[in-house]
């Protein structure tokens, strides 16, 4: 568990949250699995050679216990090249982002099927989880259950992710067919019955998320 200010612009932070990212410079600078085999991709569509950069990304894929947002990335840029996943993996929920405006800006909330969580505070602070033990599991697998019961419900988002337009409260479910998400005033959601479980969930999660890193 780690609480520290942000290391980039808060808006740039929570970018890195929805496993989306341009694969050009995902990843830049790291070595190692996975990131070598997103550079081979980024490479080979570089020079021109989709084939080869469809086998780099199903290697990321292919590993062994594999993070969430890896598994969102590789999954970003195999839709582009017009590979899509099976209906038994397209619909699985992998994370789960609430954006939540205060006053005097965003909460963001992000929690993963690997049990890994983000927060990130309008404040400029940031609660990073990387799940060194089972005390968030069952608040975050909870999380992750609310995003799926809506993503099975609804649709993907054809499309580049949309900006998030000022005032609304968005609920996105990040899958490997693309991005489900409803948005609304967050009025409005916490009265919806397919909205409000997810939106009790995720408060649940931010106030463990708080308490931990409080102690900590």
């Amino acid at each position: 568990m780690t609480r520290t200010t942000l290391p980039m612009p808060l808006a740039d932070l929570r970018e890195t949250l929805f496993g989306d990212l341009p694969l050009a410079t995902y990843g830049v600078g790291q070595t190692g699995a996975p990131w070598m085999h997103f550079a081979a991709a980024a490479k080979s569509l570089e020079c021109g050679d989709p084939a080869a950069a469809i086998a780099a990304l199903q290697s990321v894929l292919a590993m062994v216990g594999l993070e969430s947002r890896h598994a969102l990335q590789a999954w970003d840029a195999l839709r582009q090249l017009g590979v899509k996943p099976a209906a038994n993996v397209g619909k699985r929920v992998l994370g789960v982002v609430l954006d939540v405006p205060v006053e005097t800006g965003l909460d963001t909330l992000a929690a993963y099927a690997d049990g890994t969580a983000r927060y990130l505070n309008h404040a400029g602070s940031a609660i990073v989880w990387e799940a060194p033990d089972d005390r968030l599991a069952a608040a975050i697998q909870n999380v992750v259950a609310e995003g799926q019961r809506i993503a099975t419900a609804i649709g993907p988002w054809q499309g580049a992710r949309p900006a998030l337009p000022a005032g609304m409260t968005r609920l996105s479910m990040l899958t490997p067919s693309g991005l489900h998400f409803g948005q609304a005033p967050f009025d409005v959601l916490a009265r919806e019955p397919m909205a409000a479980p997810l939106i009790g969930a995720g408060t649940q999660l931010m106030q463990a998320l708080i308490g931990l890193a409080s102690k900590s």
